[in-house]
């Protein structure tokens, strides 16, 4: 089973898939080459990024992305300030070094290719990794596959990066449906979250658990402030890219902080300007390529840490406490989509992506305000339900149009989702299970120019600027 911190890490922007795995595969490539004592005899090193990484790679920073991976730089340590002069350095010298100790001749446009036309057989995110002798030889060639929300899986082995070393252990309250999950929180008396509170329990203590969750949090709420422009000066500057976008989230913010509670009394959807903004500062932070939280994606970023941040501003009794609940819980609905179906959108399209954290933060906020395990499942499968079918066809293959906006909308539908399954009883005719399985077969129907790689939809109707 994954860990609620195998669907929540902190990472950087723009994208999961494209981006964060990326610099894991390269990390891992690197760390490989030194372990089998290959590292001070590499001369060259070549990246060739397959399918949709090719495709819509340069938008998505993917040639950013396995350059720090070959730097030895980790998603959630690495200082976005740092990454510009980084590359600048590496620029100006002709020379990267890798793991920063081992100096190799480089050439940005020569040593990472983009193979857009090119698809591997065992997923549309393949990257193949090789390094070089200074004979020409090669030394070491290996195959990554970035599969969504910065999974990465290497050919020829069935572990996933970043999950648990060693045995599998005996989990408290193994999962892998949503009718097993609910069925065991009812047989046990217990809730959600204290069911995957008590599986994460068998690596880490509570109090562990708790404050990652809680700096898992902390992360969001420092995203969105710089997202607002709060403490940031380059909340005033355009997006990167061509598309030449300017943040919304820092006007916004400025216009909401400025109304009276008067104004908000009479206005009964006041709330949902705030959750648009929530939404919005996070994406936008996310195209500018700054710190963020997958949730369960970068893509879909800005759901879960909008519908957190309504939680906290919005619903009486809201506390540490309820953020924990939620996050756990939102986790265990991310597990089930992640183990039955993909979070990729180069899999099944955005659906897999906003869909899913839409279909999480409803069944999260439904824990919070007081439903049951059943209430629960129903929010998360309105949430994923009216989603089926949404295209993944991001302009100039940059994560910026449809996806800053679609991550407002992702919230507020997961907003009332939980609103509609609170005012049932749990009992409902489409199962959370029968919607992830929906949800796969759709995306395998859906045609390859609408899973991330900007040749459908939006992409080829929106003109370039």
């Amino acid at each position: 089973m994954l860990s609620v911190f195998d669907i929540f890490k902190i990472g950087i922007g723009p994208s999961s898939s494209h981006t964060v795995g990326p610099m894991r595969a390269a990390g891992q490539f690197v760390r490989a080459l030194e372990r089998d004592g290959l590292l001070t005899r590499t001369v060259q090193v070549r990246a060739d990024l397959y399918g949709s990484l090719g495709a819509t790679g340069r938008g998505h920073a993917t040639d950013l992305g396995v350059i720090l991976g070959l730097l030895g730089e980790k998603p959630d340590t690495v200082d976005p300030a740092e990454v510009a002069p980084q590359l600048a350095d590496i620029r100006r010298s002709g020379e990267l070094r890798l793991l920063k100790v081992h100096p190799i001749p480089f050439r940005r446009g020569r040593d990472i290719t983009f193979q857009a036309d090119s698809v591997l057989p065992e997923h549309p995110n393949g990257i193949c990794l090789a390094a070089f002798a200074a004979n020409g030889s090669l030394l070491a060639e290996r195959y990554y596959f970035s599969i969504g929300g910065g999974f990465v899986l290497e050919r020829g082995s069935g572990d996933l990066a970043g999950g648990a070393d060693g045995e599998l252990p005996v989990w408290p309250y193994p999962f892998r449906t949503g009718a097993e999950l609910v069925a065991r929180a009812q047989s046990s008396d217990r809730s959600i979250a204290d069911m995957v509170l008590a599986n994460e329990c068998v690596h880490r203590t509570d109090a562990d658990v708790r404050a990652g969750l809680l700096k898992i949090w902390q992360t969001m709420k420092q995203c969105v402030d710089r997202g607002f422009g709060i403490d940031n000066a380059g909340a005033t500057k355009p997006l990167p890219g061509p598309l030449n976008i300017r943040r919304r989230a820092p006007a916004l913010y400025r216009e909401l902080s400025a109304r009276n509670s008067d104004t908000e009394s009479v206005d009964p959807l006041a709330a949902m300007d705030w959750v648009n903004a929530f939404a919005m500062a996070v994406n936008e932070e996310n195209a500018a390529r700054g710190r963020i939280v997958t949730a369960p994606t970068n893509g879909a970023a800005g759901v879960i840490p909008a519908v957190l941040h309504y939680y906290v501003k919005f619903c009486p009794g809201a506390n540490d406490d309820g953020v924990v609940t939620f996050l756990l819980t939102a986790a265990a609905i991310g597990m089930l989509y992640k183990a039955n179906a993909s979070i990729s959108g180069a899999e099944v399209g955005c659906q897999g992506e906003v869909g899913v954290a839409c279909s999480m933060a409803a069944g999260g906020l439904t824990a919070v305000l007081g439903g049951a395990p059943a209430q629960v499942e129903n929010a998360a499968e309105i949430g994923m339900e009216h989603n089926l079918g949404l295209t993944c066809d991001p302009v100039g293959g940059l994560v910026q149009i449809p996806c800053i906006e679609r991550n407002a909308m992702g919230a507020v539908k997961a907003i009332n989702a939980a609103r509609m399954a609170l005012r049932g009883d749990g009992k409902h005719y489409v199962s959370l299970d029968a919607v992830i399985k929906t949800m796969l077969q759709t995306g395998e129907d859906m045609k390859s120019k609408y899973k991330e790689t900007s040749l459908g939809g939006l992409a080829v109707n929106v003109v370039e600027c």
